[in-house]
């Protein structure tokens, strides 16, 4: 049976943006700060070294209750024993990727448009990655963003868990939550930070306080 996770503060690990920190100690920080899923995504990364790369952070994240899921490489999240995939339009199709992992893994799935939401409604997925939600400049072939309107649009027609992606920041997460996201997912804002622990802790509360209001 597939256990409920809590997709409230995703964090999207960037080695680049987290140099010259190893990604081991950024992911330790936010997980201190309240980061509650992890995604382990580098589009360059040898294969046999990305193995090993997620292997240590399941072995971080793993007693902590933390999902580890895998951008788009279903063999890599395989051998390193994650709890799933996150892929997006072009990658492997959601039900390759299911028989593949079985029924208990994690498979989470981006769209960047309703349309793309909508012919997905009837996926076997955990979550829709929406976005970008803002301009983001982490990503060099992200679609037009989406804007809150769009997103809240899209929560009143969706049954899925929707995580917002794509320029979100702690003075925006707040909005992000308010306009139906049931978590957001974030790059820079922790990946860059002086400090990971506290921007993950100052985007908890950020969330916590647009849930109560």
């Amino acid at each position: 049976m597939r256990q409920p996770r809590d997709w409230s503060l995703y964090l999207v690990i960037d080695a680049r943006l987290a140099a010259p920190r190893s990604i081991e100690d950024v992911v330790r920080a936010a997980l201190r700060g309240g980061v509650s899923a992890v995604q382990l995504r580098d589009k360059e990364c040898p294969t046999r070294n990305f193995v090993e790369l997620a292997r240590g952070l399941k072995a971080i994240l793993g007693p902590a209750g933390v999902p580890l899921v895998v951008n788009d490489r279903v063999d890599v999240a395989l051998a390193a024993g994650a709890d799933g995939v996150h892929i997006g339009q072009s990658d492997m199709e959601q039900r390759d990727a299911r028989r593949l992992l079985g029924p208990d893994a994690v498979i989470g799935l981006s769209v960047e448009t309703l349309e793309q939401a909508e012919r997905a409604e009837s996926l076997d997925v955990d979550y829709f990655g929406v976005g970008p939600v803002f301009p983001t400049p982490t990503k060099a072939d992200a679609a037009p963003a989406w804007g809150l309107e769009r997103l809240a649009a899209l929560r009143r027609a969706s049954r899925h868990v929707l995580v917002a992606i794509g320029g979100i920041d702690l003075e925006n997460a707040g909005a992000t939550i308010r306009a139906g996201a049931d978590g957001i997912a974030v790059v820079s804002a922790i990946c860059a930070a002086p400090d990971p622990e506290r921007a993950a802790r100052e985007l908890r509360t950020a969330i916590s306080g647009a849930r109560r209001a």
